[in-house]
């Protein structure tokens, strides 16, 4: 199981708590250390799409240029996902061939506990 976010990223923070507290084994990934294959992404966004993965209450959406931010479709949301990885919602948790988005406790209780 990988755990992909930043480490500083509050919602981060939760799902690697919860997951230590539940001791559930987990690799974590930095995004921004680590950074993100294209592969990977383009895994991602087939498996739920773009705009489930763009993040567009962050202050690094709010950083891009109108222009950055017009009529996106997928290829230029990829490129700016990897260009800028905070873009991405966070934390993805791919487990199992499954893949999950956000980090909701119940959900994680659901699957892990």
């Amino acid at each position: 199981m990988i755990l992909y976010g930043i480490k500083n990223c509050d919602t981060v923070k939760k799902a690697r708590k919860w997951l230590e507290a539940h001791r559930v084994e987990y690799r974590f990934h930095d995004l921004r250390v680590d950074g993100l294959d294209p592969t990977r992404l383009s895994t991602w966004v087939r498996a739920i799409g773009w705009e489930a993965l763009l993040n567009r209450r962050g202050t690094t959406w709010r950083g891009l240029s109108e222009s950055e931010r017009a009529d996106l479709d997928e290829e230029r949301a990829m490129a700016l996902m990897l260009a800028h990885p905070s873009l991405i919602k966070r934390p993805v948790l791919e487990y199992g061939g499954a893949l999950r988005v956000g980090f909701d406790e119940a959900d994680y209780a659901e699957r892990f506990a």
